[in-house]
């Protein structure tokens, strides 16, 4: 599904990334770990597809995306990358259902509302849907951010330190809602964090 060989990036000359190879298949989940400094947002967004890398090969089912034009890369990015970042980066102006949809409308599908609402009934949020996405808590928009990553059924779901400002309790509830929805849409999981309390839960662990 997702396999990662040789990459790396520079910002300049005296910071450079070098990245282990990996890959990651249907509904298997990837962590990793690593401290501030170690490259962990970086690679994460050029598996995005956010950053070029210097060198190296990023594929998703076995399609080359390293060197796509940025059009391409759009279009790539909406229609087969589920992204959950640090911040939720919602429209304000739009309640979270319309949050949703926003995602099916970038990647020019059709705007689903069942498939919206299918998702926030598994991820505890259908009564939130005709809410302003301002007046939610953290862990409601977290919910909010994941159901919007799987809105396109995304080959390749990425999530940028979902837990690190979490309490044990809900640490564990956010990566059992991650698991068990990449699982239903078979998809590859990929989580980059430094949270060390995630180790013990995955056996597919890389080091930074």
């Amino acid at each position: 599904m997702l396999v990662c060989s040789e990459l790396s990036f520079s910002y300049d000359i005296k910071k450079t990334f070098n990245f282990p190879s990996f890959s990651c298949e249907k509904g298997e989940t990837l962590l990793i770990l690593g401290n501030s400094g170690t490259g962990k947002t970086t690679l994460l967004h050029l598996l995005a597809l956010l950053l070029t890398p210097n060198s190296g090969s990023i594929k998703i089912q076995e399609k080359e995306l390293a060197m796509l034009t940025a059009k391409d890369a759009s279009q790539m990015r909406a229609n087969h990358l589920g992204i959950i970042y640090q911040k939720p980066h919602f429209v304000n102006s739009l309640n979270v259902l319309d949050n949703l949809l926003l995602a099916n409308y970038l990647a020019d599908k059709k705007q689903s509302k069942t498939k919206a609402q299918s998702l926030a009934q598994n991820l505890g949020i259908s009564d939130l849907l005709d809410k302003n996405t301002t007046i939610l808590s953290g862990g409601e928009q977290q919910r909010v951010s994941i159901a919007r990553a799987l809105m396109n059924n995304p080959d390749v779901i990425l999530a940028d330190e979902p837990t690190s400002n979490l309490d044990d309790e809900n640490c564990k509830r956010v990566i059992e809602l991650l698991e068990n929805q990449s699982k239903n849409i078979g998809a590859a999981l990929v989580i980059v964090t430094h949270d060390q309390r995630l180790k013990d839960n995955f056996k597919n662990i890389i080091t930074l």
